[in-house]
């Protein structure tokens, strides 16, 4: 298996976690706060400056899909293992982030459907059969 684009991956996740464990220091936590999602966002706009700067092959962008795509799985198991009793019980902090965060999504998605002015799908030809995939006949 090609695995191109880890020393991209390796460095981001390494400045996630640095900046991560400073922003816990910061806000007066002993733990990481958000480095795996510091992470994903650097590696985004890394792939993005090195795409258009020219510097991803296609063999590097393709390595850099695929671990970027398992940084899902990596975050849910993350998040299986916190004690959402225990925080529940150590204040109305982590109440207050679930609805912020719920509220600042669904606000951001009614914005960018609102404002969005994309080009509606073309009609589709009654004289094409559907394919068997696609639910047809």
């Amino acid at each position: 298996m090609i695995i191109y684009g880890v020393a991209l991956l390796a460095i981001c996740t390494l400045a996630g976690v640095i900046l991560g464990d400073l922003l816990g220091v910061l806000l007066g936590v002993k733990s990481n706060v958000g480095g795996v999602g510091i992470a994903m966002i650097l590696l985004i706009c890394a792939r993005l400056w090195m795409q258009k700067n020219g510097g991803m092959t296609k063999d590097c962008e393709m390595g850099v899909g695929f671990w970027g795509a398992m940084y899902i799985p990596v975050v849910v198991a993350m998040a299986a293992q916190q004690n959402v009793v225990t925080a529940l019980h150590g204040g109305p902090v982590a109440v207050l982030a679930a609805i912020g965060s719920v509220v600042i999504c669904g606000c951001t998605i009614a914005l960018i459907s609102r404002t969005h002015k994309g080009e509606p799908l073309p009609d589709e030809d009654p004289l094409i059969p559907a394919s068997p995939a696609a639910g047809g006949r």
